[in-house]
């Protein structure tokens, strides 16, 4: 009986490695399917079509968006300070204030949640938006831009909020019994035993900063300031519209062949590339966290 039982299980097991081994090769194929061609020539494209392995290796498209590597370095250097101190910071805050309408003692809770609710429900507006951030606050042209609209976001409120809700009171009672403040529970006691869901959330936080374009092209107009997302759109752009009949018609290409699909994959390249190493030094607490949470919902 036991021995059918083991042979059944691991028939199920082998089953499910299979299937799970399937599933991670399609999700690698597009990954690999994009940096070939982003090492291909267009000539090729156009002959062969999309292929895992380039028939003729060509850095043709790397060399066009290298073109001007000072604003290409500038924008790298500028995405990494605002993807480093935005999720520091932003974390930082999400968790306080998630843990703030977590306990169960504070009077307002339920108000403040409705609160950041109601705000991804309700905006003020683009227009009154752009205005406070330009002209009362007048961080336009400057890094702050790119940081501070971003720190709180009420989809991670909530997301941590529901990390840190199963913490049980007393183990903050006896804390504040033993002498300990507020912050002293918060740093000491409340971070270490929800670890795994403020990573998952600094996860996300750190992708929508990599990943934001919008502020720049909306505050952004000195060269320095400019993200690493936005630049590369404008330098596809800039491509396509040199590549256009209006363009053509004109004489700005003048016989200079630019490359077009090649070129859009190694810009896929280049803005994902940073996060695919960074990825797997947090996988642990990300999978964890996702499980945590997937069991509380």
């Amino acid at each position: 009986m036991n021995s059918s039982v083991n042979r059944g299980f691991s028939i199920f097991q082998s089953i499910s490695h299979l299937i799970l081994i399937a599933f991670a090769v399609l999700c690698i194929f597009p990954l690999i399917l994009v940096v070939s061609v982003s090492l291909s020539s267009d000539a090729n494209i156009m002959q062969y079509g999309y292929s895992l392995l380039p028939q003729k290796i060509d850095f043709a498209a790397y060399r066009f968006i290298f073109a001007s590597p000072d604003q290409l370095l500038t924008s790298y250097g500028v995405t990494i300070f605002v993807c480093i101190v935005g999720t520091i910071i932003s974390t930082v805050m999400t968790a306080m204030l998630a843990y703030v309408m977590s306990r169960k003692d504070y009077a307002y809770a339920q108000k403040t949640s409705f609160y950041v609710f109601l705000t991804m429900l309700v905006s003020g507006g683009l227009v009154p938006w752009y205005i406070i951030i330009s002209k009362f606050l007048h961080m336009s042209d400057t890094i702050f831009v790119l940081i501070v609209p971003y720190l709180i976001v009420p989809m991670n409120v909530l997301i941590m909020k529901g990390y840190m809700s199963d913490i049980s009171p007393t183990i903050i009672e006896s804390c504040k019994l033993d002498g300990a403040s507020e912050y002293r529970i918060f740093f000491s006691i409340i971070v270490p035993m929800t670890i795994s869901g403020i990573v998952t959330v600094a996860l996300f936080i750190m992708l929508m900063y990599w990943n934001d374009y919008y502020l720049s092209l909306m505050f952004i107009q000195n060269s320095k300031f400019v993200s690493l997302q936005f630049l590369l759109w404008r330098i596809m752009s800039n491509a396509d519209y040199l590549r256009s009949s209006v363009a053509a018609s004109m004489g700005l290409l003048k016989g200079v062949v630019m490359p077009d699909q090649s070129a859009r994959m190694a810009i896929c390249v280049l803005a994902a590339g940073p996060m695919m190493f960074v990825f797997p030094f947090i996988n642990k607490f990300f999978i964890r966290g996702i499980s945590v949470g997937s069991v509380k919902g």
